[in-house]
């Protein structure tokens, strides 16, 4: 399944590309519609776990957590990271296609612009 989000009318679209384009809209099957996403991520390695909304994600981690906790894999635990907020588009689906870029969004994430504020204004240009 390949997985791409798109800033719309202030939203992000989450689309599987590998489904086909409809005959009226001309877009791939629209998957999520959210203000803001989420990435759940290892830290230490930058593996991605999951991405969607941020409550979604939130308790997903939550429960991962606490399972692991549960088995004494307190560092696995621990590692966990999520996300989230309006986050460039392009480095969202940078962490879906690339292995490990999570842990290098995750070290510029001080330093990332406002993902809704730079779509808005290369839509724009």
């Amino acid at each position: 399944m390949a997985l791409q989000y798109q800033l719309k009318e202030g939203s992000y679209c989450l689309y599987d590309l590998s489904t086909p384009q409809s005959v009226a809209t001309g877009e791939h099957r629209l998957r999520l519609k959210t203000d803001t996403v989420a990435i759940a991520f290892d830290a230490s390695t930058g593996k991605l776990h999951d991405h969607g909304a941020p409550g979604r994600i939130q308790s997903w981690a939550t429960s991962a957590r606490r399972r692991l906790r549960a088995s004494g894999a307190h560092d696995s635990a621990n590692d966990i990271v999520v996300v989230s907020g309006p986050l460039p588009v392009d480095e969202i689906n940078k962490c879906l296609a690339i292995k490990g870029y999570c842990g290098h969004l995750y070290r510029r994430l001080s330093s990332l612009p406002h993902g809704k504020l730079i779509s808005r204004a290369r839509a724009a240009a």
